[in-house]
């Protein structure tokens, strides 16, 4: 039970990074590498901020902002350097390692006997991975609540027209490279905030923590996608998070099965690509199924 709860604690945290990919890869339609530069970023930004006596809430605020500002560092060399938005995020995610090294002074720091959101006094009263799982749902909420709102604006129509069609919106006059800017870093800032949290709950950062978690992200949108269907824009960002949940449960269940820990990347992305496949698949059983009709038919 404890795994389970475990598991459901973490997927709420990776769901705050699938709503950050969700941003850039399918409202905006185009990748960005940065995420597994960010993720590290905001892990380090929180434990230093621990480590320094700050509180736990105000470390988990700067974790987000942390993310905004490797946003924009790529924002700005996409839109104004001009630069492919892959090799933009690459450029970034590479600057930020070294980054990380300066914050933390070396490859990884511990949060040992230090404060954190998990560790409150009324948190410590509920059952093991409970305050995990308290945590993530009421950070999720606060999430999905914030975007579905600014989606809903005037500003947030103008990203979304953005991603579907840049040459409309530009015609109704939308500056599209603000909009990229912005979407780039509402997305890294949710990553980084994802980044603080998991820091929090492993109790530890590392500045290679962030390997793969491009790939985690995206198979909680896909599972979200695939199991849900065609949904409103509000319902598919919770869709996104109860895909993160499916997916640290599927990756329990793999580990119960007699896998290491050391094949999850390499599960991460079986899992991802089968996901991915299976719209195709589900395409061509239909075909095939309206062709047997039409075969049958007298």
């Amino acid at each position: 039970m404890s795994l389970i709860t475990s598991s459901i604690g973490q997927g709420l945290f990776w769901g705050i990074l699938a709503l950050g990919l969700y941003l850039t890869f399918r409202i905006l339609n185009f990748p960005d590498m940065t995420v597994e530069g960010t993720f590290p970023f905001g892990a380090a930004i929180c434990v230093s901020a621990l480590v320094h006596g700050v509180n736990p809430l105000a470390a988990t605020i700067l974790s987000f902002f942390a993310g905004m500002v490797t946003g924009l560092v790529t924002g700005l060399l996409y839109t104004k350097g001009k630069i492919p938005v892959l090799l933009a995020g690459i450029l970034t995610m590479t600057g930020v390692y070294s980054v990380n090294l300066r914050i933390l002074g070396k490859a990884n720091v511990g949060l040992l006997n230090k404060n954190t959101l998990l560790n409150g006094q009324l948190l410590q009263k509920l059952p093991i991975n409970f305050p995990t799982i308290v945590v993530g749902l009421i950070i999720a909420i606060i999430v999905i609540v914030l975007l579905a709102v600014f989606l809903d604006t005037d500003l947030g129509q103008a990203f979304i027209a953005t991603g579907d069609n840049e040459k409309m919106a530009q015609s109704l006059g939308i500056n599209t490279d603000n909009m990229k800017i912005l979407g780039l870093m509402l997305s890294n800032g949710l990553i980084g905030l994802a980044g603080g949290l998991l820091a929090q709950n492993g109790g530890y950062a590392d500045v290679n923590m962030g390997i793969g978690t491009m790939v985690i992200g995206l198979a909680a949108i896909i599972i979200g996608e695939v199991v849900y269907g065609n949904l409103s824009l509000t319902a598919r960002l919770v869709a996104v998070v109860i895909g993160s949940i499916i997916y640290r449960l599927i990756l329990l269940l793999v580990l119960q099965l007699g896998f290491s820990t050391n094949d999850f990347k390499l599960i991460s992305a079986i899992i991802l690509a089968i996901c991915m496949m299976l719209p195709l698949f589900e395409q061509k059983f239909r075909t095939r199924k309206l062709l047997k009709k039409g075969v049958e038919k007298p």
